[in-house]
């Protein structure tokens, strides 16, 4: 299971972080998509990232940091300022400074602009930050970096929908949410057991209330993919929501058989002391 998977599942929270800044929206009835509320009004300007995390490093770290940075802005070889780069994104990256990381890779494309694998891991990198970051400029920035990166890839092969749900979760925290939900119904009309369109759908769909159905997307989710951990803990959590206490009790000893880590049992019988 990925860190962030682990993260979200240990805090024992009913939605992903990041979607308390998205805008409430319904997005799974007959009747289409309608906007309710958009509570990201707040204004913030964005650091320059490259200074980001500067005195976050450990001292070996920082070390290396400052030497590959110095390799980076040398005029060598073009592949290895690319190595110095993308040494540094995953410095920055397994210390959970998903900002920084994206950053470097991003430089890494300056110097190679026509490798698709590199743009895909410079958009995967921007994602990753998207997803943890909350402040409105932020969230906005590093969505926009998201979609340059990733909708180059997905210009020259349309069929990668992993790339396609990505981008359209970037669009559902934008102005104009429908973008995104519709992009993602796409996604699930061409694969209908794709795995990270039903898990986003669902999740979509508890954070505008819409429990029952999302319980019903994590239903077809575990059905096809019966593995995922994050699916099975938002399927009981669905449950508890609808009010539907035995399915939930149920669904929570499952996720217990399924983990060992203490952390993630605590968070599953803190709602099974609450049934």
């Amino acid at each position: 299971m990925k860190k962030s998977q682990l993260i979200l599942i240990v805090l024992g929270i009913v939605i992903i972080s990041g979607l308390y800044a998205l805008p409430k929206v319904v997005v799974d009835n007959k009747a289409g998509t309608t906007a309710v509320e958009d509570p990201m009004t707040a204004e913030n300007s964005s650091p320059n990232v490259s200074e980001l995390h500067a005195n976050e490093l450990s001292s070996d770290n920082q070390s290396q940091a400052d030497q590959l940075k110095s390799t980076l802005t040398a005029s060598g070889e073009p592949s290895e300022r690319i190595d110095a780069a993308k040494t540094l994104a995953s410095i920055y990256q397994n210390g959970g400074m998903f900002d920084s990381a994206a950053y470097f890779l991003g430089k890494a494309v300056e110097l190679k602009s026509t490798d698709l694998l590199l743009i895909e891991e410079a958009g995967k990198a921007y994602y990753e930050a998207f997803s943890f970051a909350l402040d409105k400029a932020k969230v906005e920035d590093l969505a926009e970096k998201t979609r340059t990166y990733l909708n180059q890839v997905l210009d020259k092969d349309p069929s990668r929908l992993d790339l396609k749900t990505k981008v359209a979760m970037t669009y559902v925290s934008s102005a104009n949410p429908m973008q995104g939900i519709t992009m993602m119904r796409e996604i699930l009309e061409a694969d209908p057991q794709n795995e990270d369109g039903l898990f986003n759908m669902g999740i979509l769909s508890m954070q505008s209330g819409q429990y029952k159905r999302a319980a019903e997307r994590f239903e077809e989710l575990v059905k096809y993919h019966p593995d995922n951990l994050q699916g099975q803990f938002y399927l009981a959590v669905s449950y508890f929501e609808s009010k539907e206490k035995n399915k939930a009790k149920a669904q929570f000893e499952e996720v217990k058989k399924m983990t060992q880590d203490p952390m993630i049992l605590e968070s599953v019988q803190s709602y099974l002391d609450r049934l």
